[in-house]
């Protein structure tokens, strides 16, 4: 079992933890300290060591920060957290909604004029470190040692997995290629800094298990105009690589980054939306001249490759075929005589009886009533709630060697109401309309994010989330830089898989998710088309959508018709890869409405 159930989150240790770290505070003669979720890597998933959010709050979500003042202690998180935090967090904390109030206005407001304010230079990126300097007239900022290292005595040592290769018949180009490519792209700048774990494993071809989760290889990596690459990384974990790295490729220790750093020649190129503040003081000290762009790696790395979306396609099926088996046990219990944690369990074992499973993709959200409300959810033995008649919420996904899926559920448990069957059919129609979009070439998510909400917007009704996220190749099933979302500015180009996930939430009572991944292709010209080129979407999740929640009055004949090609395509790829019950449940589902 890759997911656990203990409960991670220990809100009772807040109080004497914050209490220390004002201590600590005061002994470095400063009025705050910002405890950031992020590591030095910026990623969505973090090793133990680095958990310093959760070890002193204890909100585990995966975005957020804390704010400790003497007198106060903010912790911001954004709204598929909301409800969250509040379980997780003891009253010396006061939850605070981020965005909508900034970490800059909110320190303004609650520190005087002159106050000193202290962060770790590893955490936090030089976009942020700018942004809170222009919300905080009249505060200092002051670059410190990490405080809450200083007061957690048992915190766990760094990871140092053994990384392994990612073979070139999956990822569609050699690594020595990829850099080849890259570094001609770098001029004027000599080099390039990586600092992102997903940037660095995609272009070295290589995975490993430093967080949980993802495929990741921590470290630190040069890219240079000449076609190599220095990798800072403990060598501990390159044991099993052989001579895959080859001879463009040259390793050096974690520690001897910053100082590789200050002996480059200008100009470095840097990307501020990831680049730790202390990589910027460091070139700045050295005199160094810095141009500021993109990782090189981010768009290459997200259009994928023939070889990757052939292999995330397989990855799909095997992945839709665990689904249907899960679903069809799911179809055959009785309300109320199962649990959150049945359910997670049984559906990691469908995909764990594939014999491909690396891992699962993310803890597996299983939300029943109430729960499913939660955006992010995780079951434990403290929380694990009994399936009653109401409406079942599953957003999961698994990492295969050839691919990384996630894929939402909302399926009815026994008798379901009407609110919920209307929410359902409105976040459906919502969730179609993407599936069904053609776009002119150059939009961003940000053009497209309304559609799926026009349904929900209509009756009154939204969500507090993006309607959408890329997703890596065996990699991070977040990935950027492209979104489906208000705030998604990266046009989408062919090869860019994104989720395609609406959905709605009546905190106390349900949750509704639908999810399924696509990947952005071009589209074929329409008779008399007057735009040059225009894009579409392939759908890559084949699962059942569960028809019994669909009230049919709200839909539409295209989208009735778009419905039952789905299942109709669900039939026809699942379908063979099932037998038994499970074969004559698909086909009942599958039926048309």
């Amino acid at each position: 079992m890759f997911q656990s159930f203990s409960e991670t989150s220990s809100p009772e240790q807040g109080p004497p933890r914050l209490a220390a770290l004002r201590a600590e505070m005061e002994a470095a003669g400063l009025d705050g300290f910002i405890v950031p979720r992020a590591d030095a890597h910026q990623g969505e998933y973090v090793a133990e060591r680095d958990s310093r959010l959760a070890w002193l709050t204890g909100f585990t979500g995966s975005a957020g920060f804390c704010v400790a003042l003497h007198d106060t202690a903010g912790v911001f998180v954004d709204g598929r957290y909301r409800v969250q935090v509040r379980a997780q967090v003891a009253d010396v904390f006061t939850p605070v909604d981020w965005p909508e109030v900034t970490l800059g206005g909110w320190i303004s407001r609650n520190v005087s004029p002159g106050a000193v304010v202290g962060f770790d230079p590893w955490l936090h990126t030089l976009s942020q470190l700018r942004e809170l300097e222009a919300s905080t007239g009249g505060i200092i900022l002051r670059r410190t040692e990490n405080l809450v290292d200083g007061i957690w005595k048992d915190q766990p040592p760094a990871p140092a997995t053994p990384a392994f290769v990612q073979p070139v018949d999956l990822t569609g180009e050699a690594h020595a290629d990829k850099i080849a490519r890259l570094a001609g792209t770098l001029a004027p700048a000599k080099a390039a800094v990586l600092t992102l774990p997903d940037s660095i494993c995609w272009l070295l071809n290589i995975r490993g298990d430093d967080v949980p989760r993802t495929p990741f290889v921590h470290g630190f990596a040069l890219l240079h105009e000449e076609g190599r690459v220095t990798l800072f990384v403990n060598p501990d974990k390159l044991v099993n690589l052989g001579d895959h790295l080859g001879p463009n490729v040259s390793v050096a220790p974690v520690e001897e980054f910053l100082p590789s750093l200050s002996r480059l020649d200008g100009p470095v190129q840097i990307d501020p939306a990831s680049c730790p503040v202390i990589v910027a003081d460091t070139l700045a000290e050295a005199g160094l001249e810095m141009i500021e762009a993109q990782d090189p790696c981010a768009l290459p790395k997200a259009c994928k490759t023939a070889a990757e979306l052939d292999g995330t396609r397989a990855a799909h099926l095997r992945d839709g075929a665990a689904m249907a088996r899960f679903l069809c046990w799911l179809d055959q219990q009785t309300p109320g005589s199962f649990s959150e944690i049945d359910v997670v369990t049984r559906l990691e074992g469908e995909r764990a009886a594939t014999n491909a499973l690396r891992d699962i993709s993310f803890d597996t959200i299983a939300g029943a009533g109430p729960n499913g409300a939660i955006v992010h959810y995780r079951v434990t033995e403290k929380t694990n709630r009994t399936v009653a008649p109401g409406l079942l919420l599953v957003d999961s996904g698994g990492q295969y060697v050839d691919g990384t899926t996630d894929i939402t559920r909302t399926m009815a448990i026994g008798a379901v109401g009407d609110e919920e069957r209307r929410a359902f059919t409105l976040v459906l129609k919502g969730m179609i309309a993407i599936s069904r979009l053609r776009w002119p070439k150059g939009l961003a998510g940000r053009d497209m994010d309304a559609l799926a909400r026009m349904a929900l917007w209509e009756h009154g009704l939204d969500y507090g989330h993006g309607t959408g996220h890329g997703v890596g190749s065996y990699l991070s099933v977040h990935e950027g830089p492209q979104r489906l979302a208000r705030t998604g500015t990266v046009p989408f180009l062919p090869g860019m898989i994104l989720s395609n996930e609406p959905g709605f939430y009546r905190e106390g009572a349900f949750g509704i998710r639908i999810e399924n991944l696509v990947v952005v292709e071009e589209a074929p010209a329409l008779p008399g088309q007057t735009v040059p080129e225009m894009l579409r979407f392939e759908t890559l999740t084949y699962v059942p959508i569960d028809t019994r929640l669909v009230d049919r009055e709200l839909l539409t004949a295209a989208e009735r018709d778009w419905l039952n090609s789905y299942h109709a395509n669900v039939l026809a790829r699942i379908g063979p890869l099932v037998d038994g019950e499970v074969s004559g449940w698909l086909t009942r589902v599958c039926a048309p409405i």
